[in-house]
């Protein structure tokens, strides 16, 4: 069922002419299965992200036996965990969380490139919403700020939009 915006609807409008139909993902997660993917490296800030992202799902009205956390390494073993997941069709959404942070070299870069890219083609490959809560900071300051500190908790940002996502999926899929 499409979501409406108040004043728009489907069919003339008050001299407005034709109004479209609009579909827009809700911020609830019953009945649904959501899978999260998260770095063991840097679990400091990884955990505070599961934290976040865990208990958005669970204030969302995601039961606590609906979300399912897989464990890798670090962050370059997130996409094949993700890929294999998606391509199972258990879960509404996979909400992927890491913390790569820059070092002396350029390491971090090629990491991040290689998992944004993936995480971004499993998401369309597998028609399930893939999100990327893989922080990319150039400091320990940074990522701490981005786990919870003053500018948010990128697992709680990942989280909604993965509730959003499997919602405006669903109601795709709906359509006539």
């Amino acid at each position: 069922m499409a979501v409406r915006e108040a004043g728009i609807r489907s069919g003339r409008g008050e001299g407005k002419g034709l109004m479209p139909n609009e579909f827009r993902g809700e911020l609830q997660g019953q009945e649904r299965r959501f899978a999260i993917v998260v770095s063991r490296y840097n679990e400091s800030i990884t955990g505070k992200l599961l934290s976040g992202a865990v208990e958005t799902l669970v204030a969302a009205g995601v039961a606590d036996d609906a979300i399912d956390v897989f464990w890798v390494p670090g962050a370059w073993e997130i996409p094949l965990v993700a890929e294999t997941l998606a391509l199972g069709r258990r879960y509404a959404a996979l909400i992927c969380l890491g913390a790569v942070i820059r070092g002396e070299t350029t390491h971090d870069q090629h990491i991040n490139r290689q998992v944004s890219h993936a995480l971004g083609q499993i998401g369309l490959a597998s028609h399930v919403p893939v999100l990327m809560g893989v922080l990319t900071c150039n400091s320990l300051e940074q990522a701490i700020h981005r786990s919870g500190g003053n500018v948010g908790n990128k697992g709680v940002e990942c989280a909604e939009a993965a509730l959003e996502m499997a919602s405006l999926m669903e109601q795709i899929a709906d359509i006539p």
